[in-house]
């Protein structure tokens, strides 16, 4: 039996693919863009944009859609990934190659595995200070800190259960509040 050779970010950059990323040596394809999944991504852009503003509380490059080298056979497409300007002053082009300080998942259907574990576990190993995981359909955050080198809970939530009619402050955006009412598509 002959062993399957990783891909790597060289062949995921000569892909003629649209909507793929590299996930453990694997070329795979993005999920089908649903609204809900728009709509939250949306939402949680507006939110947080004041902080892209140098005259804010600025101080993070926040990007969508954004595809983050980890390794030579890790490479995935992020909803929305941010980095503190402290670390990187300039914008960078292309894939970025250093690591962020915010990582924002939105679940999509049948995908939930990959956001859940694969990315929770890359994350985690590669010392990315706070991960987010929103699901759509069942209307959840939780945002995770890195602490001594496994994540934590710092901030949960499931609204159809909890009513969340206040902003609400979210590390690491904890200089602003966000209208968690908003992001998932109540009228702003």
């Amino acid at each position: 039996m002959e062993a399957r050779k990783l891909k790597t970010v060289e062949d995921l950059l000569q892909s003629e693919e649209e909507r793929v990323e590299l996930i453990d040596g694997e070329i795979v394809k993005r999920p089908m863009a649903r609204s809900d999944h728009a709509l939250v991504q949306s939402g949680i852009s507006d939110e947080v944009a004041r902080l892209k503003r140098r005259n804010g509380p600025g101080g993070w490059w926040i990007m969508p859609e954004i595809s983050v080298k980890y390794s030579e056979t890790q490479c995935p497409s992020h909803d929305l990934a941010g980095w503190r300007r402290e670390r990187v002053p300039r914008r960078r082009t292309g894939i970025m190659d250093v690591l962020p300080n915010w990582v924002c998942e939105i679940t999509s259907p049948g995908h939930e595995r990959k956001d859940l574990f694969h990315h929770f576990m890359l994350l985690q190993r590669n010392a990315v200070p706070y991960y987010w995981v929103i699901s759509p359909e069942d209307e959840t955050l939780i945002a995770y800190r890195l602490v001594d080198g496994k994540y934590h809970v710092v901030f949960s939530m499931e609204r159809r259960v909890e009513a969340v009619s206040e902003p609400v402050r979210i590390p690491p955006f904890e200089d602003i509040e966000i209208d968690l009412n908003y992001v998932f598509g109540e009228e702003g």
